[in-house]
């Protein structure tokens, strides 16, 4: 072995330290920074089974901000947000079709635009079924179509839920 002197003993110590120092805290930063799966709305919520969403009505989930329901047999998830100015829909059972409380805006049970100044039908977010569990993915979120021809006839079953809407 060559005789190493005091002087270069402790520069090779600090830097191994330094060295060490700089693993540890890229670890760390990469265990803040990593992405991970995010829990709440913005990301992956379980709702309801699926034989709990009725052929013609409508379940409310407020974990997830939306409004399960069926067409042509299949469920889908209605984000509760009205495409005009952001308030929240309201189902309105007597009429059955949902009801802007702010601006007056009316969709029928698909979340497919009748009347208002919304500019679009309801927006959506895309399912999944996991072991018959509804699983509605909040992250992303499917922008309704514009106002169009009704693709479900069902005309309001009664009167509107907000007397200035009907």
């Amino acid at each position: 072995m060559s005789d190493m002197g005091r002087r270069a003993f402790l520069t090779r110590m600090w830097q191994w330290g330094l060295g060490l120092v700089a693993v540890a805290g890229a670890w760390t930063s990469w265990d803040i920074l990593k992405p991970g799966t995010m829990a709440g709305f913005g990301g992956k919520i379980k709702t309801v089974p699926m034989e709990e969403v009725p052929e013609h009505g409508v379940v409310a989930v407020n974990e997830a901000r939306t409004y399960l329901t069926r067409k042509d047999g299949e469920v889908i998830a209605l984000y509760w947000k009205c495409p005009h100015l952001s308030c929240r829909t309201a189902w309105c059972e007597s009429s059955g079709q949902y009801e802007c409380p702010c601006h007056g805006s009316v969709f029928n049970r698909v979340g497919e635009y009748r009347s208002g100044p919304s500019p679009r039908s309801m927006d959506q977010f895309p399912i999944d079924v996991v072991d018959g569990v509804i699983v509605v993915d909040t992250g992303i979120v499917l922008t309704g179509g514009p106002p169009a021809s009704e693709t479900i006839d069902e005309p309001p079953a009664g009167p509107s839920c907000d007397e200035d809407l009907s």
